[in-house]
């Protein structure tokens, strides 16, 4: 299992909260984080009385967020994983993505993944004798993204 940092994830300017319901801090630090998009697709409505175009509200739909090459420190990553494998209703979370300054810790910008889970985790090479990146991607699938 792994261990919570006792500092920030100096070197990742990408801070992630893994929505298991800790307020000690992120649980993982990525590189780079891609995907952060939301989407409005209008509709034209057919046959209105005096023949205008018009729009009916947009249906929203939020882009899946990767995120590369970083650390989770959190053991509760793990149950999540389970959790969407056996259909949990834990499986669905919240997720909270924080952009850092060069100052630390410093937010830039906040987003917030509602009702999110992972579609795709892939584990980095491990080397005992280098600084080895443990996940190289994390994609993760949101109903709801907001910024903060």
């Amino acid at each position: 299992m792994p261990n919570p940092r006792g500092k920030l994830y100096g070197e990742f300017n990408s801070l992630v909260s893994l929505g298991i319901g800790s307020t000690d801090g992120p649980q993982a630090g990525f590189q780079e984080c891609s995907g952060i998009h939301l989407g409005a697709a209008g509709v034209d409505p057919r046959g209105s009385k005096d023949d205008s175009a018009g729009k009916i509200n947009p249906v929203h739909k939020a882009a899946d967020v990767t995120l590369k090459r970083g650390v989770i420190s959190s053991p509760q990553f793990q149950q999540w994983l389970n959790d969407i494998r056996s259909g949990s209703p834990g499986a669905l979370r919240t997720v909270t993505i924080e952009l850092q300054n060069e100052d630390r810790p410093a937010a830039v910008r906040r987003w917030k993944l509602s009702r999110a889970r992972i579609t795709r985790h892939v584990s980095g090479p491990l080397n005992a004798t280098g600084n080895d990146i443990a996940i190289e991607e994390l994609t993760l699938s949101c109903e709801r993204l907001e910024l903060e």
